[in-house]
């Protein structure tokens, strides 16, 4: 997970004077409200009439000014003098130089025009004030409600992706975030606790897989996306929906051990095992799971592949996911694809994932990278004209998990990723795939 570190300048530069506080790298945070063009040019004009009048009775006092009468001045003809002077455009009038139409203006925060006042420009988008605010507890992202680090400056969070911005003490206080889509939980919302320390935010409970009935039909699928590529797997591998704590330990039981992330949300078993799997849909109530059940199943090895284990509770588009990342280590194994450094053996996984997942979210698609032209080429029964419409926040999901495998910055997964996408946009799948067969790398 990778989270953006944003600075500007607290307590010590607060607007005076005219100066603006700044943003570290340059960009202007705090604006002052401009004083409205109809004003100035009153005021200006004004005091350009007094400063006229004042100026025409001292000439009126000099000896070779007209009107002057030895010592005195004709009252009359002066006064006459000033009105006409009064009149003369003798000045240019004050142009300003842009006016900012309407709505040029929006605030990210409530999206409504700013007008005349102090607003802030940061992260892209302008904000009123009160509008700049800590997803998390709604605090003012402000030195009055935020310390200052010890540079002097005030500190914030903001995420990759969603962009939502929090304050640093929620790094550390156990605010929940959603164990799919990294968005912490705001003081409006609560999540839903899965237990074993994860919780799950609401747009991802719309379509979180919650027992292994759920996922069948996925999971078959995205074994016909494999057959419409001409990856057939003729194996039956059975596929179990587990928890946390037992994918950890069907993982530790595992002795092929080609690498896994940090956090293991799948697993494509190559050895016996007994596994405890979710039997029945759990019932959600007061925001946490309840009713849980679980059954201990023996895997038998028939083949290469024991099984293929996910965990449970996550959307349907990661779990999708999950299973093509998780049946490309199973294809690989079946197709005789031995001792591949985890670079390769992941890279290539995560491009099937990421194909997938591509190939759900942008259907038919004429910008669609020529890593998936294998797929859309083929007679797929997973053709677009058959896939369920997704809603924008599915669709949006999607995005996140595509750039979640694109922006990993981990060796095997992410470096991993990116060298073999590069070889399949040029080269094409099948070719990739039978260099790798002969060398075990990719070819450049």
């Amino acid at each position: 997970m990778r989270w953006l570190c944003k600075f500007f300048k607290g307590t010590g530069c607060r607007v005076s004077n005219g100066r603006h506080s700044h943003l570290i790298g340059g960009e202007s945070l705090l604006h002052r409200p401009v004083k409205p063009v109809d004003d100035q040019s009153k005021d200006a004009n004004e005091d350009l009439d007094h400063a006229n009048a004042l100026s025409l009775a001292e000439d009126a006092k000099k000896p070779n000014a007209p009107g002057y009468k030895g010592q005195g001045i004709d009252d009359d003809e002066l006064a006459k003098a000033i009105q006409e002077s009064l009149s003369m455009p003798s000045y240019q009038p004050y142009q300003p130089a842009q006016f900012l139409p309407r709505g040029y203006r929006i605030c990210g925060g409530c999206h409504h025009e700013i007008g005349y006042g102090h607003y802030l420009s940061c992260m892209g988008t302008f904000w009123h004030p009160q509008c700049f605010r800590c997803y998390a507890c709604g605090q003012l992202i402000h030195e009055t409600e935020i310390p200052t680090n010890r540079a002097g400056l005030i500190e914030y969070r903001a995420h990759p992706f969603w962009g939502q911005k929090y304050c640093p003490s929620h790094e550390h206080d156990h605010t929940p975030r959603c164990c799919s889509c990294e968005r912490m939980e705001s003081r409006y919302t609560r999540y839903i606790y899965l237990g074993e320390g994860r919780s799950l935010c609401l747009e991802c409970l719309e379509s979180a897989i919650m027992d292994a009935g759920d996922c069948q039909p996925l999971y078959h699928s995205i074994r016909d996306y494999y057959e419409g590529m001409n990856m057939r797997i003729d194996q039956q591998i059975p596929m179990l929906l587990v928890e946390r704590q037992a994918l950890n330990e069907a993982m530790e039981g595992e002795k092929y051990g080609h690498h896994h992330m940090p956090e293991t949300r799948g697993l494509c078993l190559s050895e016996e095992q007994t596994v405890s799997s979710i039997h029945k849909r759990p019932r959600i109530g007061g925001n946490k799971i309840l009713d849980m059940r679980t059954h201990p199943q023996k895997l038998i090895r028939k083949c290469e592949v024991t099984a293929i284990l996910v965990l449970y509770g996550l959307p349907r588009l990661l779990t999708g996911s999950i299973l093509a990342h998780e049946l490309m280590h199973g294809w690989l194994r079946l197709k005789g694809y031995r001792d591949l450094s985890p670079e390769v053996e992941e890279g290539i996984c995560q491009v099937l994932s990421h194909m997938w997942l591509e190939s759900e979210i942008m259907p038919g698609s004429t910008n669609v990278p020529s890593s998936s032209s294998f797929a859309r080429s083929s007679s797929s029964p997973m053709s677009s004209s058959k896939k369920a419409a997704k809603s924008d926040t599915e669709k949006k999901l999607g995005e996140f998990f595509m750039h979640q495998i694109a922006h990993d910055t981990s060796t095997a997964y992410g470096e991993g990723f990116r060298a073999a996408n590069a070889a399949v946009n040029k080269y094409g799948l099948r070719p990739t795939l039978d260099h790798i067969r002969f060398t075990g790398a990719f070819p450049v």
